[in-house]
């Protein structure tokens, strides 16, 4: 199906094929009409799908045949959780808007950098903002925008906004807004405080739900390693060398975990960078530049780095520590195989992490052999209870009780006694 055939415009249809979708993915097939439509959506689909695009492409069509009433009212605005995701949907925005017959002001603007610009770059007023909530407030505060006249609101990855702790000032924004809208929301997940928003903020929502089938599914080959824990590092290394990445985003437990893992990487003559909160907005975002054009081979990030972050043919992810819960685990890994190409994901197991890995695998319905790599075999786990194990009666599996060792003590003084 062309996409033409959904309503869309010729130019951007044709710059939709420039981006690489040679046709409608499932969640932009349902998405695109209904957004034309003036529905509001409830969405849902999985990492990779092309649901920024899904959103992007109607959005600027209908922005196309609109127009300002003042520069302050602002038409459009997507609500991000991450600088580096509304740095990347802006990007998005520009791309497709480039093949329009008249140019559109798209803004971004996210903390972490000085407002200054981002004011300036509001003078002559915005059709779409792509931001996160607490600049999104900043700028409001200082009179630069308004959103009473807003028609179209955009939440993606609104599972995120929440758990990064957004609630506060996501409905302060939605307390500014005309009760008369069209609300577009996207979530990978849909826990219960999710839902209880899609209910406050949607009228009647078309709901969209692509699940992760084998036709549509990032093509991802996932692994699981057993090292111990002090040659996580050593292997990894070796596996740069060996399986020839060109490119690896690495993810770990905390910001100084990254900068430890990258430190002893380059090292070991690799050129590679943390990705953290920590860091300033420019290190981030030069760090990004430089991963995209192969400057850098390694980046080690935390969690930050699961959404929100598009590198182009990226080969290979590696979970250096495993994520909490297997919804991280989706993410983390769809940084890979996207847009057609194939992926694989790495996961080390540790002696303490593989009861934690059986649970991710039971959550995404899909086990993972487990494999060893030569010279990095983890040593020979311990028993827990030797004695037990030895048959001296105690129940396998399981250490002996406070009695069960007073009984022994009791029994080997005892024999001593007897001797």
């Amino acid at each position: 199906m062309p996409f033409t055939a959904l309503g869309l415009l010729p130019p951007l249809a044709h710059a939709a094929g420039a981006q690489g979708y040679a046709e409608p993915t499932p969640v932009q097939a349902e998405a695109i009409p209904a957004v034309l439509a003036g529905r509001d959506l409830r969405a849902s689909a999985q990492t990779g799908s092309g649901k920024t695009a899904a959103y992007a492409l109607p959005l600027l069509q209908k922005l196309l045949a609109g127009h300002n009433a003042s520069a302050r009212d602002l038409p459009a605005l997507v609500l991000v959780p991450t600088r580096e995701l509304a740095a990347q949907v802006g990007d998005t925005l520009r791309e497709f808007a480039r093949a329009l017959p008249r140019p559109l002001r798209i803004a971004v603007a996210f903390g972490g950098v000085s407002i200054n610009p981002q004011l300036m770059a509001l003078r002559g007023g915005a059709d779409v903002m792509v931001a996160t909530p607490g600049r999104l407030l900043d700028l409001i505060d200082h009179n630069a925008l308004r959103l009473g006249a807003l028609s179209t609101l955009v939440l993606d990855e609104a599972d995120r906004l929440l758990d990064l702790g957004f609630a506060d000032e996501l409905q302060r924004i939605l307390g500014l807004l005309p009760a008369r809208r069209q609300t577009l929301l996207f979530s990978a997940t849909f826990p219960s405080a999710i839902e209880a928003l899609a209910a406050t903020v949607l009228r009647d929502p078309l709901r969209i739900d692509v699940p992760s089938e084998p036709a549509t599914a990032p093509d991802i080959a996932q692994r699981a390693i057993e090292v111990d824990t002090p040659r996580r590092t050593q292997l990894l290394a070796r596996l740069v060398r060996d399986e020839g990445w060109a490119r690896v985003l690495v993810f770990v437990a905390t910001k100084h975990a990254a900068e430890i893992v990258a430190d002893k990487l380059r090292k070991a003559g690799l050129e590679a960078e943390p990705f953290h909160g920590v860091l300033s907005q420019g290190k981030r975002s030069q760090v990004l530049a430089d991963f995209k054009a192969s400057r850098v081979q390694v980046v080690v990030a935390t969690d930050l780095a699961a959404r929100g972050i598009d590198v182009v043919q990226l080969p290979a992810v590696v979970n250096y520590d495993l994520p909490r819960s297997s919804v991280d685990h989706v993410h983390r890994i769809g940084r890979t195989g996207r847009a057609g190409e194939r992926g694989v994901a790495v996961s080390f197991i540790t002696e303490n992490d593989e009861a934690h890995f059986r649970l991710i695998e039971k959550r995404q319905g899909a086990q993972v052999p487990r494999e060893q790599v030569a010279g990095f075999e983890p040593a020979p786990r311990q028993a827990l209870n030797p004695q037990a194990e030895a048959g001296t009666g105690g129940i396998k599996g399981k250490r002996p009780s406070k009695k069960d060792k007073l009984r022994a003590a009791a029994a080997a003084a005892a024999a001593k006694t007897g001797d």
